[in-house]
């Protein structure tokens, strides 16, 4: 069992990523792919990986759905990669989640908004606090974004009760808080990027002291996205310029196009690399032939995916 202190350490570095979830034709769940799906992405180098995340469509998972993903992802990276599961929804939804995650031998949870409606700072971090509270053993991380938004002062309230909140996940894109709750909150947590697309934001966020973020392209072009990591970290601005100009900046232009299409350009990408996870659930629509047309341009521009022995992680 990994303890929440190990795993601040462990994404306090390094690139994150959410894999894509298998769905066959008819929309149900596909363990055997997604099993390949992710001893796939485990020799590439991603300190952890997030089961069931948003990339992952936590948000159309049913509760069996969920079991079937995370005892999936936890069984085939036991040894290999660390395993955080995405938990959220109303707050005993989310507690439920997450104490499943538990049980079934995720080494973390990602905290991501409870539903719908609008709650005050102090509802918020009641919800936080009570997940939480629920499975003391692993280590939770919230996840900054849309109605579940915390500012500095909250943030020290909880870090003082929760000694199991170790992570604070960024989705806003807010300079001002950002910088406030990264000065305020120092070491108590590790801090990650997660808007969508998070390269693009990247090197801003490092020289705000948040040089680890998740990647949703780690799906398709897994080399890649390590590259641009490592060109980030090292200050490396020619690869990064360059990769933004003939990658990053076309693919937001596609994704850019509609609603949910930040979760629909994935699961094209893998399918355009021939690791198809099957069609997007409802509420989200899939990319349209000429827009797949134009992605499969970008990536096969990028060349060869083939991993660099040295990348591969062994997980606590």
């Amino acid at each position: 069992m990994t303890t929440p202190q190990e795993l601040k350490q462990i994404i306090s570095e390094g690139l994150l990523s959410f894999p894509v979830t298998d769905f066959d034709a008819q929309g149900e769940f596909r363990a055997d792919t997604y099993a390949e799906r992710l001893e796939w992405l485990a020799p590439y180098g991603a300190s952890a990986l997030f089961a069931a995340g948003g990339t992952g469509e936590f948000f159309s998972l049913t509760h069996a759905d969920y079991t079937n993903v995370i005892r999936t992802a936890t069984q085939t990276c036991k040894g290999k990669v660390p395993i955080l599961a995405g938990a959220g929804g109303p707050t005993r939804v989310a507690i439920e989640y997450a104490k499943e995650a538990e049980r079934l031998g995720a080494n973390g949870v990602l905290l991501m908004p409870h539903y719908l409606t609008e709650a005050s700072q102090e509802g918020v971090a009641a919800h936080v606090e009570q997940v939480c509270n629920a499975v003391k053993n692993i280590g939770v991380i919230v996840y900054n974004r849309a109605n579940s938004k915390l500012n500095a002062d909250m943030l020290e309230r909880l870090a003082d009760k929760c000694p199991n909140l170790i992570g604070f996940k960024d989705g806003v894109g807010d300079i001002e808080s950002m910088v406030t709750i990264r000065r305020r909150l120092g070491d108590r947590f590790s801090y990650l990027g997660g808007l969508p697309t998070a390269e693009v934001y990247a090197a801003a966020y490092k020289a705000l002291g948040v040089p680890v973020y998740s990647s949703a392209v780690f799906n398709f072009i897994p080399k890649t996205a390590m590259d641009f990591y490592h060109a980030i970290a090292r200050d490396d601005h020619e690869t990064v310029g360059k990769l933004i100009d003939t990658f990053f900046l076309p693919y937001l232009a596609i994704r850019n196009r509609r609603q949910g299409y930040a979760v629909s350009i994935v699961k094209a990408g893998a399918k355009l690399v021939g690791r198809d996870a099957g069609p997007v659930r409802a509420p989200l629509t899939d990319l349209n032939e000429e827009e797949l047309a134009q992605l499969d341009t970008l990536i096969k521009r990028l060349g060869s995916q083939e991993p660099a022995a040295s990348n591969t992680r062994a997980a606590a």
